[in-house]
């Protein structure tokens, strides 16, 4: 309510020297800003969003209240007005299409009973009825404060920086089943040093939820080893010696998935199989961070595989057994895969 009164206190509603055509051509320029960055957004981010819901439920908040805030200042910078209404709008529709996407995963996690459907309707009437009670309490500030320009900074960085904070407390108590990236790193490292598996509601309080890694959760070791897995790399993009090594090791009797891995600067980098299932793509991420947390050694590949054959079937029983849904591994879109001739043993 603050910042739209200000927006439109901007426009120059109530200002006999306002024009409609004028307002509207601005209105015009706002909302056109708006939908371009939606869809330059998704196509940039898009495939992120399933695979690192929290962070991005996070972000669309925060995004969120910049673009109030852009509506706030609007009225400050006459002469730039277009230019900051339109850097608020684009700052909305990231949290348009950040919001809604992380909704439709965060809704499959509360969904326990498959009604999917039944929790969506459920949740949007809440959020329905807090919107009301919002905006009856945002109609009663805006009139108390109208005229004080001290008082509308107050209200609106307080309540600002207290939605910011109730937003991440709240992800922060999101503990989720699926497996991305990171989760694998950690319940990974824990059980080859332990031999036991964390629980999702242990693994969620060392996850980051913050899109820079200012927080100092977790060991340093989990929080490099999925940075340094590149899935889905292109083969073409890989150097003559890094091809020999592949081309070796698909020739070897190591070549039993539909996966290939090869060593690249300290870097594990994994080429996929044209037909590789979502159970492959996770077998083959575990593999490489079981490999790089090996790299220490001469022989990590060689140790990785061992490790494989002989951990990676109990590993998937323990993570079964506290709930975690190990079909598949969240991660973006594999664009690149490749094809070769697979080898079974009899």
């Amino acid at each position: 309510m603050l910042s739209t009164q200000a927006l439109l206190s901007a426009i120059g509603v109530g200002e006999k020297s306002a024009t409609v055509l004028g307002a509207t051509f601005q209105w015009f320029l706002r909302d056109l800003t708006g939908m371009v960055g939606g869809i330059l957004f998704t196509f940039y981010q898009g495939s992120n969003l399933d695979s690192n819901a929290k962070m991005w439920r996070l972000v669309a908040d925060f995004m969120n209240d910049l673009g109030m805030l852009m509506d706030l200042v609007s009225p400050l910078y006459p002469s730039a007005f277009v230019l900051v209404v339109c850097l608020g709008s684009l700052s909305r529709s990231f949290t348009g299409v950040a919001s809604g996407a992380t909704r439709a995963a965060l809704t499959q996690h509360f969904a326990l009973q498959n009604n999917a459907a039944d929790i969506s309707a459920k949740e949007g009437s809440q959020e329905t009825l807090a919107t009301m009670i919002g905006m009856a309490l945002g109609m009663l500030l805006a009139r108390v404060t109208i005229g004080h320009p001290l008082f509308i900074w107050f209200s609106f960085l307080s309540l600002t920086i207290f939605h910011m904070y109730a937003n991440y407390k709240a992800v922060q108590c999101l503990a989720l089943t699926s497996l991305n990236v990171e989760r694998s790193s950690i319940v990974l490292k824990h059980f080859m040093e332990t031999g036991q598996v964390l629980s999702p509601a242990q693994v969620s309080k060392l996850e980051h939820i913050l899109p820079t890694r200012i927080s100092s959760w977790g060991s340093k070791k989990v929080k490099s080893l999925h940075t340094r897995i590149k899935l889905g790399v292109r083969v073409s993009s890989l150097k003559q010696q890094e091809m020999m090594i592949l081309l070796r090791t698909a020739e070897s009797h190591h070549c039993k998935g539909k996966y290939l891995i090869v060593e690249r600067n300290k870097d594990i980098s994994i080429v996929m199989h044209k037909n590789a299932t979502a159970a492959d793509v996770l077998q083959s991420f575990i593999h490489a961070l079981v490999e790089a947390y090996q790299l220490k050694d001469d022989s990590a590949h060689s140790e990785s595989q061992t490790w494989m054959d002989k951990n990676y079937e109990v590993f998937l029983l323990k993570l079964k057994s506290l709930g975690w849904k190990t079909e598949r591994l969240l991660t973006p879109s594999i664009i690149w895969r490749a094809d070769w001739i697979l080898q079974f043993s009899r």
